[in-house]
């Protein structure tokens, strides 16, 4: 019995410190670059290893200069964050127009070659982004896309639009088929099944795949610096960035102010909408 209540107390402080040593580990870097970012310059190299900021210190000033445009001697991040976000949103919406009924009909249309589709969303990715780069940029050079934002949207939609459709054809799998015959036998057609049964029920799956497509949309660098390195004014956020990074006469306290602008509407979507992201990622794992 002491053995017994022995191993369920270290199993609970082992539990207990791997929770804080991964807190340290992912929160800390965080709560640096956020000190960073509101610390005047002089402050900084004189004491660069602070963790906390005197309240007479703090300033906002970095942020002033990140997103004032460049016009007025900033750095146009807000320019940034507006593309960043057309791009995201429109790559999100139209992988979801698309991914929906693709997903639902290879989970519950039978057709020649349904299951090589299913192997086929999995294995675009065992092709790297970087070997597909250079015929896209060739193609849309030719095209008359490369330079717009537009370009960037169908590039986003065809990395993300495979595992979207994977995604979600798990747990359309797992709604029940009876669910559906009954809305057939009330009279509803495919698609009112869809929209009124199916979609419902998918929430937390839709969201979860909605986050994802977003999450890489916006902050995907490659193919925005081999799109838009030329175009200055419709840069994205993620570029912006590196490009900053490479600037010597930029201080370091503007570049985190602008990793912080990068990195907190991330964030924020992952905490305003975690419980419907862990119920969508683990949809589907299990079929009952």
């Amino acid at each position: 019995m002491d053995r017994d209540r022995i191993e369920t107390v270290s199993l609970r402080w082992l539990r207990r410190l791997v929770i804080t040593a991964f807190l340290l580990v992912t929160v800390l870097p965080f709560w640096y670059m956020m000190v960073l970012s509101v610390r005047p310059i002089e402050r900084l190299l004189l004491d660069p290893g602070s963790l906390i900021v005197p309240f007479g210190e703090l300033t906002v000033a970095t942020y002033a200069e990140v997103l004032k445009a460049a016009e007025d001697g900033g750095q146009g991040f807000l320019t940034f964050i507006r593309n960043s976000g057309l791009v995201a949103l429109a790559a999100t919406l139209l992988t979801l127009v698309v991914a929906i009924p693709g997903a639902y009909a290879v989970s519950r249309l039978r057709f020649f070659g349904r299951r090589q589709v299913n192997v086929l969303f999995l294995a675009v990715y065992l092709f790297p982004s970087i070997v597909i780069a250079i015929p896209l940029f060739v193609v849309f050079t030719r095209a008359g896309l490369r330079g717009s934002l537009f370009g960037l949207v169908l590039v986003y939609i065809s990395q993300t639009l495979p595992v979207s459709v994977y995604m979600l054809k798990n747990y359309f799998e797992t709604i029940p088929i009876s669910l559906e015959e009954s809305a057939a036998i009330d009279g509803a057609g495919r698609l009112g099944i869809i929209r009124r049964v199916s979609l419902p029920l998918a929430a937390p799956s839709i969201m979860a795949v909605a986050l994802y497509d977003f999450m890489i949309a916006w902050n995907e660098f490659l193919f925005a610096l081999l799109f838009l390195v030329d175009k200055p004014n419709r840069w994205t956020v993620s570029l912006g960035l590196s490009l900053l990074a490479d600037g010597v006469e930029v201080p370091k306290t503007v570049l985190m102010a602008g990793s912080v602008i990068l990195t907190l509407p991330i964030v924020i979507l992952f905490f305003a909408s975690e419980r419907l992201l862990t119920e969508g990622l683990t949809s589907g794992a299990e079929k009952g």
